[in-house]
């Protein structure tokens, strides 16, 4: 395929399904193995964290390693900022391209990466490689959904820009498969020796092939939008000031509840719950495949009673339930009473 632009097609080119599918697969593809690497940290850190720092109580280690993680987050914004302002003057095409190569090289280091018994204070060059993967998911959040809903047809925004959120909690889900595969065919000593390396080296494995599905993607950017001189720019994002903040404040309040219930989750039930890993594992597994299916749906839902009706119903529900069911869990003996069953 071509880079041109797919909005600058004729009318019955637009309308080829198959084009549309190839490009939310090649998008979407990029986004899962973004998020796989991105979560293959958080799953795997209760088997490396001795490895990169000091020897000492188990908390500590485990709270550097979360400190390690959201240095990744604080990186985001700035991604954002960055991929996006690519987007916008170089296109979408070429940010996503960018953003996956970085992914990969992320998670090449932590896979080879000598632990602190070998390399001493250099151990914690990890945050350097969480620093790149923050950069790159941050990049990658924006443009992929900003790119799916650009192939959209009209009145199906919401559902093609879900598969965004599909392939990110399928990323999520990808990186819980492989760590409970593992539990199952490696010792825990094999785990916490060398086994956590494996999902690092898969998911640059798997970054080589989302390169390779992208390259064939159209841009969905038009020439003379890219030579405009707001485009990507600080005066433009503050013409549109009372959006962005919406827009800020609704996605920080959903992804506070979001990671609440896929990152922090799985240690909540070893840690509160006193369940074990790989229960903790199966239980996060199946959770997340729920709401992995439910995605579309939600889409589609806001493409019939709008945006902002959307967004307000589900935010006075995260508002209302999510402290009663933190505190239901807490008190949980078995994986089927973690379900209400």
């Amino acid at each position: 395929m071509t880079e041109s632009s797919i909005t600058e097609r004729g009318a019955p080119e637009l309308a080829d399904t198959r084009r549309r599918i190839w490009a939310i697969v090649g998008a979407s593809s990029g986004n899962l193995v973004e998020w796989f690497d991105f979560y293959v940290y958080s799953f795997c850190s209760l088997y490396f964290a001795h490895i990169f720092f000091p020897s000492g109580n188990t908390t500590t280690q485990l709270l550097q390693t979360a400190g390690v993680f959201a240095a990744g987050f604080l990186m985001r914004p700035i991604g954002g900022w960055l991929f996006g302002r690519i987007a916008d003057r170089r296109g979408r095409k070429t940010s996503m391209l960018i953003s996956v190569c970085m992914m990969c090289f992320g998670s090449l280091v932590i896979a080879c990466l000598p632990g602190y018994a070998v390399i001493g204070t250099w151990a914690p060059a990890l945050l350097l490689a969480r620093l790149f993967q923050g950069l790159s998911v941050g990049g990658e959040y924006g443009t992929s959904a900003t790119y799916m809903s650009e192939v959209a047809v009209e009145g199906k925004k919401g559902f093609y820009a879900s598969f965004q959120y599909v392939t990110l909690i399928g990323g999520q889900l990808l990186a819980v498969l492989v760590v409970v595969a593992l539990q199952q065919v490696l010792s825990d000593e094999d785990l916490h020796a060398w086994g956590w390396r494996i999902p690092f080296a898969l998911g640059a494995v798997l970054a080589i092939v989302a390169l390779w599905l992208r390259r064939q993607l159209d841009e969905t950017s038009k020439q003379e939008t890219r030579a405009l001189k707001e485009a990507g720019s600080f005066k433009g994002l503050w013409r549109n000031r009372r959006a962005f903040a919406m827009v800020l404040g609704f996605t920080a309040a959903g992804s506070l509840t979001f990671y609440t219930f896929t990152t922090y989750m799985q240690k909540y039930l070893v840690n509160t719950a006193g369940m074990t890993a790989s229960t903790a594992s199966v239980i996060m597994t199946a959770a997340l495949f729920v709401y992995m299916l439910v995605q579309p749906l939600f889409g589609a839902f806001s493409d019939k009673v709008g945006r902002r009706t959307s967004m307000l119903c589900f935010g006075v529900l995260a508002t209302l339930f999510t402290v009663p069911i933190l505190s239901a869990l807490q008190k949980v003996s078995s994986p089927y009473a973690a379900f209400g069953w």
